[in-house]
């Protein structure tokens, strides 16, 4: 009896544990899409971040996939990134939450 009931919750186990890409929390898609350098630039954790649903502004569009069609994105905008001679780190993400199409930086106030 106890090798009946062991094969089926193994499987719901093994199955349950595949995690997408569209799981994956926004930050760590748009992280897991920078270079080491621009990982490096983080000091707390991916988390430390805001998401934003944006309209494609020319800006955006300049700084994007040319062959990204839609009309907003989600930026990703990592805390604490900026230097002196730019603004913080901008991840921009596809609204189906699944890969970067683009990133620049923040303009500076």
């Amino acid at each position: 009896m106890k090798k009946i009931l062991f094969l089926p919750v193994l499987f719901l186990l093994l199955t349950g544990c595949n995690i997408s890409a569209s799981e994956l929390p926004i930050e760590m898609v748009a992280y897991n899409s920078l270079s080491k350098a621009e990982q490096d630039l983080i000091p707390v954790s991916p988390k430390d971040s805001a998401v934003t649903k944006e309209n494609v502004s020319h800006e955006i569009k300049s700084v994007i996939d040319n062959n990204y069609s839609k009309e907003q994105v989600y930026a990703v905008v990592f805390n604490n990134t900026e230097t002196a001679a730019s603004g913080n780190l901008v991840v921009y993400i596809d609204l189906d939450k699944e890969e970067a199409v683009g990133k620049g930086y923040e303009n500076k106030k």
